[in-house]
Protein backbone atom coordinates (compact mmCIF):
# COMPACT_ATOMS: atom_id res chain seq x y z
CA UNK A 1 0.00 0.00 0.00
CA UNK A 2 1.34 3.51 -0.93
CA UNK A 3 1.57 6.01 1.97
CA UNK A 4 0.26 9.67 1.59
CA UNK A 5 2.91 11.33 -0.49
CA UNK A 6 2.94 15.57 -0.38
CA UNK A 7 5.35 17.33 -2.30
CA UNK A 8 7.09 20.49 -1.48
CA UNK A 9 7.99 22.30 -4.65
CA UNK A 10 9.61 25.75 -5.78
CA UNK A 11 12.45 27.28 -7.75
CA UNK A 12 15.90 27.14 -7.51
CA UNK A 13 17.28 28.49 -3.62
CA UNK A 14 13.50 29.14 -2.89
CA UNK A 15 13.92 27.17 0.55
CA UNK A 16 12.46 23.64 -0.57
CA UNK A 17 14.90 21.75 1.66
CA UNK A 18 14.61 23.69 4.50
CA UNK A 19 10.22 23.79 4.41
CA UNK A 20 10.92 19.53 3.88
CA UNK A 21 12.90 19.91 6.90
CA UNK A 22 11.22 22.02 9.45
CA UNK A 23 7.96 19.86 8.38
CA UNK A 24 9.41 16.83 8.40
CA UNK A 25 10.51 17.84 12.10
CA UNK A 26 7.41 19.30 13.89
CA UNK A 27 5.49 17.19 12.32
CA UNK A 28 8.05 13.98 13.67
CA UNK A 29 7.57 15.48 17.16
CA UNK A 30 3.63 15.31 16.86
CA UNK A 31 4.35 11.69 16.39
CA UNK A 32 3.82 11.23 12.72
CA UNK A 33 6.25 8.63 10.97
CA UNK A 34 7.89 10.70 8.21
CA UNK A 35 9.81 9.96 5.09
CA UNK A 36 11.07 11.67 2.57
CA UNK A 37 11.92 11.51 -1.35
CA UNK A 38 14.18 14.29 -2.80
CA UNK A 39 14.31 14.59 -6.61
CA UNK A 40 17.40 15.52 -8.18
CA UNK A 41 18.07 15.76 -12.01
CA UNK A 42 21.35 14.34 -11.82
CA UNK A 43 22.99 11.23 -10.92
CA UNK A 44 24.51 11.00 -7.28
CA UNK A 45 27.04 9.02 -5.53
CA UNK A 46 26.40 8.20 -1.62
CA UNK A 47 30.00 7.13 -0.89
CA UNK A 48 32.70 9.00 -2.03
CA UNK A 49 35.70 7.60 -4.55
CA UNK A 50 37.71 4.81 -3.65
CA UNK A 51 35.44 3.58 -0.71
CA UNK A 52 34.76 -0.68 -0.50
CA UNK A 53 30.65 0.49 -1.36
CA UNK A 54 31.58 2.75 -4.04
CA UNK A 55 33.89 0.10 -5.78
CA UNK A 56 31.37 -2.48 -5.50
CA UNK A 57 28.99 -0.28 -7.32
CA UNK A 58 31.56 1.34 -9.75
CA UNK A 59 34.13 -1.53 -10.35
CA UNK A 60 31.68 -4.08 -9.51
CA UNK A 61 28.91 -3.13 -11.45
CA UNK A 62 26.84 -4.58 -8.93
CA UNK A 63 22.77 -4.32 -9.21
CA UNK A 64 22.26 -3.28 -5.71
CA UNK A 65 24.57 -2.17 -3.03
CA UNK A 66 23.75 -2.00 0.29
CA UNK A 67 25.55 -0.65 3.02
CA UNK A 68 24.92 -1.48 6.62
CA UNK A 69 26.45 0.32 9.98
CA UNK A 70 25.29 0.06 13.83
CA UNK A 71 22.47 3.17 13.19
CA UNK A 72 21.77 2.91 9.18
CA UNK A 73 21.30 1.18 6.60
CA UNK A 74 21.41 2.42 2.54
CA UNK A 75 20.94 0.65 -0.62
CA UNK A 76 22.03 1.87 -3.94
CA UNK A 77 19.96 0.30 -6.41
CA UNK A 78 20.53 0.77 -10.56
CA UNK A 79 17.31 1.09 -13.01
CA UNK A 80 16.96 1.53 -16.41
CA UNK A 81 13.90 3.52 -16.20
CA UNK A 82 13.25 6.33 -13.55
CA UNK A 83 10.56 5.43 -10.53
CA UNK A 84 7.99 7.73 -10.02
CA UNK A 85 7.78 8.87 -6.18
CA UNK A 86 4.85 6.82 -5.78
CA UNK A 87 6.59 3.34 -6.78
CA UNK A 88 9.57 3.86 -4.32
CA UNK A 89 6.91 5.06 -1.60
CA UNK A 90 5.18 1.75 -2.31
CA UNK A 91 7.99 -0.74 -2.35
CA UNK A 92 10.71 1.36 0.07
CA UNK A 93 7.94 3.20 2.29
CA UNK A 94 5.24 1.72 3.12
CA UNK A 95 5.44 1.97 7.10
CA UNK A 96 5.72 5.83 6.69
CA UNK A 97 2.55 7.71 8.24
CA UNK A 98 3.79 10.66 5.60
CA UNK A 99 6.29 10.78 2.69
CA UNK A 100 7.60 14.06 2.25
CA UNK A 101 8.74 14.76 -1.66
CA UNK A 102 11.08 18.03 -2.27
CA UNK A 103 10.45 18.17 -6.24
CA UNK A 104 8.50 16.52 -8.71
CA UNK A 105 6.73 19.74 -10.04
CA UNK A 106 5.51 18.26 -13.03
CA UNK A 107 3.98 15.03 -11.18
CA UNK A 108 0.70 14.50 -10.33
CA UNK A 109 1.39 14.65 -6.54
CA UNK A 110 -0.45 17.13 -4.27
CA UNK A 111 1.58 19.87 -3.83
CA UNK A 112 2.75 22.82 -1.38
CA UNK A 113 4.89 25.57 -2.96
CA UNK A 114 7.68 27.97 -1.18
CA UNK A 115 8.07 30.89 -2.56
CA UNK A 116 9.77 33.90 -1.54
CA UNK A 117 10.02 36.85 -3.29
CA UNK A 118 13.71 38.01 -2.37
CA UNK A 119 14.59 34.57 -4.22
CA UNK A 120 12.29 34.79 -7.41
CA UNK A 121 10.10 37.42 -9.26
CA UNK A 122 7.25 34.98 -9.83
CA UNK A 123 5.63 31.61 -8.23
CA UNK A 124 5.65 28.07 -9.96
CA UNK A 125 1.53 28.26 -9.82
CA UNK A 126 0.04 29.04 -13.09
CA UNK A 127 -4.19 28.33 -13.05
CA UNK A 128 -3.24 27.47 -16.90
CA UNK A 129 -0.65 24.63 -16.12
CA UNK A 130 -2.05 21.15 -17.12
CA UNK A 131 -1.09 20.34 -13.51
CA UNK A 132 -2.59 23.17 -11.86
CA UNK A 133 -5.07 21.31 -10.02
CA UNK A 134 -2.42 19.47 -7.77
CA UNK A 135 -1.57 22.56 -5.83
CA UNK A 136 -3.15 22.56 -2.57
CA UNK A 137 -1.04 25.20 -0.23
CA UNK A 138 1.61 28.12 -0.82
CA UNK A 139 4.07 29.17 1.84
CA UNK A 140 5.21 32.63 0.93
CA UNK A 141 6.55 35.69 2.20
CA UNK A 142 4.62 37.31 0.02
CA UNK A 143 0.49 38.74 0.58
CA UNK A 144 -1.26 37.17 -1.94
CA UNK A 145 -4.90 36.41 -1.92
CA UNK A 146 -5.85 35.62 -4.92
CA UNK A 147 -4.80 31.58 -5.06
CA UNK A 148 -7.91 28.91 -4.75
CA UNK A 149 -5.72 27.26 -1.53
CA UNK A 150 -4.54 27.91 2.08
CA UNK A 151 -1.42 31.16 1.96
CA UNK A 152 0.83 30.32 5.12
CA UNK A 153 2.78 33.87 5.74
CA UNK A 154 6.01 33.53 6.31
CA UNK A 155 5.46 36.71 8.14
CA UNK A 156 3.44 35.09 10.77
CA UNK A 157 5.07 33.47 13.83
CA UNK A 158 2.76 30.27 14.12
CA UNK A 159 2.49 29.41 10.28
CA UNK A 160 4.71 26.37 10.69
CA UNK A 161 1.89 25.12 13.33
CA UNK A 162 -0.40 26.50 10.87
CA UNK A 163 1.10 24.29 7.81
CA UNK A 164 1.79 21.05 10.74
CA UNK A 165 -2.26 21.26 11.48
CA UNK A 166 -3.32 21.67 7.92
CA UNK A 167 -1.06 18.94 7.05
CA UNK A 168 -2.14 16.58 9.43
CA UNK A 169 -6.01 17.18 8.29
CA UNK A 170 -5.61 16.96 4.51
CA UNK A 171 -2.97 14.30 4.68
CA UNK A 172 -3.29 12.28 7.57
CA UNK A 173 -7.51 11.99 8.53
CA UNK A 174 -6.72 8.68 9.98
CA UNK A 175 -4.99 10.16 12.75
CA UNK A 176 -7.22 13.18 13.27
Amino acid sequence: MTPPLLSIVGKKNSGKTTLVVRLAAALTRRGVRVMTIKHGSHTFNMDPVNTDTYRHYHEGEAERVAMISPDKFALVVRWEQPLTPEIVAERYMQDADLVLCEGFKLSALPKVEIFRRGAHAAMLFDATLPNAGTWQAMVTDTPTSDLPFPVFSLDHDGWLDQLVAWVEQHHLPHRT
